[in-house]
């Protein structure tokens, strides 16, 4: 195991086993990791999402952005979309300034910086709320199906994203903070689009035209963004 990893296994093990079996099985926590490959910061925080990957109650993404590809490094995963993603979530919180590392929990607890303890507590606190939505993904040929049915008071503002992802690559970094590693990038996205919106009050019933084998995600979130409501995947 790599530096680093037994602490955090450790930690992440004892908060998410006491979550409850609902929470756990059916109704997973996202994590979104802003990261560069560029970012000397980053490995640790990159080394904990793949630990978390591997967990059934947690959907692992990386956010790869291109705001340190000036330091010699292009990030090949990097999008400009991932920073304005993660610029709209730092003005929702009211700050001005951006970091890699970066975690956002379940659309609504940020952390800066490689913190397992704070990822541990903040994972715990998402798993013990009950989201009061059913939400279900299903492929049907060519498309994937997303249903969600209300079980309580929701907001009236929410949007339907998909999102695509490659589950691991390794990068031979060539130049910039982190010239001569070979570093191993899990669940990195490709692409996140809205597909629709919801106000919560009735069922919803979504159709949308897939392609590509790509795993697939789809996050129900309320608009800012914020906090994040439902999601579910698609291997």
């Amino acid at each position: 195991m790599r530096i680093n990893s037994v602490l955090s296994a450790l930690l992440l093990a004892m908060c998410l086993s006491a979550a409850p079996a609902q929470a756990q099985d059916d109704r997973p926590i996202v994590v979104e990791l802003f990261t560069s490959q560029g970012c000397s910061s980053c490995p640790p925080a990159d080394q904990l999402l793949e630990e978390l990957a591997t967990r059934s109650n947690v959907i692992a993404l990386a956010m790869h952005v291109d705001y340190w590809d000036y330091l010699g490094w292009k990030d090949t995963m990097g999008r400009p979309e991932h920073t304005e993603r993660q610029k709209a979530y730092a003005h929702v919180a009211g700050s001005r300034s951006i970091y890699t590392p970066q975690m956002i929990v379940a659309g609504s607890q940020h952390i800066v910086g490689y913190k397992p303890m704070q990822l541990a507590n903040a994972l715990s606190e998402a798993a013990s709320r009950d989201p009061g939505v059913k939400l279900s993904v299903k492929r049907s040929g060519s498309r994937i199906v997303v249903q969600a049915q209300p079980e309580q008071g929701l907001p009236k503002n929410m949007v339907v994203q998909l999102v695509r992802y490659i589950p691991e690559y390794d990068v031979s970094i060539k130049r910039g903070e982190n010239a001569g590693k070979v570093i191993t990038y899990v669940n990195a996205v490709t692409d996140i689009a809205e597909i629709g919106r919801w106000n919560g009050r009735q069922n919803l019933n979504l159709r949308y035209q897939i392609s590509g084998d790509q795993p697939v995600v789809v996050i129900v979130q309320e608009r800012g963004p914020g906090r994040v409501i439902a999601a579910a995947r698609l291997n």
